[in-house]
């Protein structure tokens, strides 16, 4: 009998508290299960089992054993659901973590669950730092660096920060052509809700290493306002580019300044590291990786 067959042996007469029902369960003899569980005894070299004419128990040694057997199984049963499931349509609950901006992905996610029915997601916005895998979470999305090595990453894209306002409003206040005029402007800031700081504009440092003052017209934990209040014209705001970036193609916002700004930013998924990738994980990370930052067109 083979190294699981014996496993499974020990796991069935554990459970039954018999060789012959054991052995019932696996059509085999309850001799095969005695002798199957006998050969493991030696070969750990403790006794599993307490056994009299009428009852059968197991030891201390034998229920850690147990315990551990069932972990095995356990793991071959996932093992063989997720390669049972690449046959067919990713499926299941998805829980994913996205940064606060993430909900401005939410057009990229409505295509996602629209291409994969089958799957079922729960998202979690916040700018806090969680535990990946104490968390429960099967994805989580955040800039900047992926330092745990328990876990897997990938770079979804790259994003920079745009100034931005509405026509009628440079109609309106007059258009800044350096950094140093928007002290005259009505600037929308954010502020980060974990720190309560304000985001800073990411114009290169001028001599001295001193950055503008900038003027505080509104400020909002979230990016969305920031965007409504610069389309309706109230004032310029500083945002991600992947954000606006349907405002500025309607013509709804223009971004100005932008040989002034000095800003690189990551976007990366990670999820914890296994020996296998999980279907609906690698669905979710390559569609995310291929929709979220589309690649410009040729001669744009």
């Amino acid at each position: 009998m083979d190294s699981l067959g014996a496993l499974s042996a020990f796991v069935r007469a554990a459970e039954a508290r018999s060789f012959t029902e054991a052995g019932r369960q696996l059509s085999l003899s309850s001799s095969a299960v005695g002798k199957a569980v006998a050969r493991l005894e030696e070969r750990l070299g403790v006794r599993l089992f307490h056994r009299s004419t009428r009852s059968m128990r197991l030891t201390q040694e034998g229920k850690l054993f147990l315990e551990s057997c069932r972990r095995i199984f356990a793991e071959v049963e996932t093992i063989e659901l997720e390669f049972a499931q690449t046959k067919g349509a990713p499926q299941g609950k998805l829980q994913v973590s996205l940064p606060l901006v993430g909900t401005l992905l939410m057009p990229t996610l409505s295509q996602f669950m629209l291409a994969y029915p089958e799957i079922q997601l729960e998202v979690d916005f916040t700018d806090h730092i969680v535990d990946v895998i104490d968390g429960g979470y099967d994805v989580v999305v955040r800039t900047g660096e992926a330092g745990d090595s328990r876990l897997m990453s990938r770079t979804l894209g790259t994003f920079r920060l745009e100034v931005v306002g509405a026509p009628a409003y440079f109609a309106r206040a007059g258009t800044p052509t350096t950094p140093e005029d928007l002290t005259a402007h009505a600037c929308l800031h954010h502020k980060y809700p974990t720190s309560g700081k304000l985001q800073r504009w990411p114009f290169a440092r001028r001599p001295g290493g001193h950055d503008v003052a900038l003027p505080i017209t509104a400020a909002s934990s979230t990016v969305e306002p920031l965007i409504s209040l610069a389309e309706f014209g109230v004032g310029i705001a500083c945002v991600p580019d992947f954000a606006v970036r349907r405002q500025i193609a309607e013509g709804a916002l223009v971004a100005i300044l932008g040989d002034d700004i000095d800003h690189v930013g990551v976007l990366r998924a990670v999820w914890p590291t296994s020996r296998y990738l999980s279907p609906k994980v690698r669905v979710f990370v390559d569609f995310l990786a291929e929709n979220l930052f589309p690649a410009a067109p040729a001669g744009a």
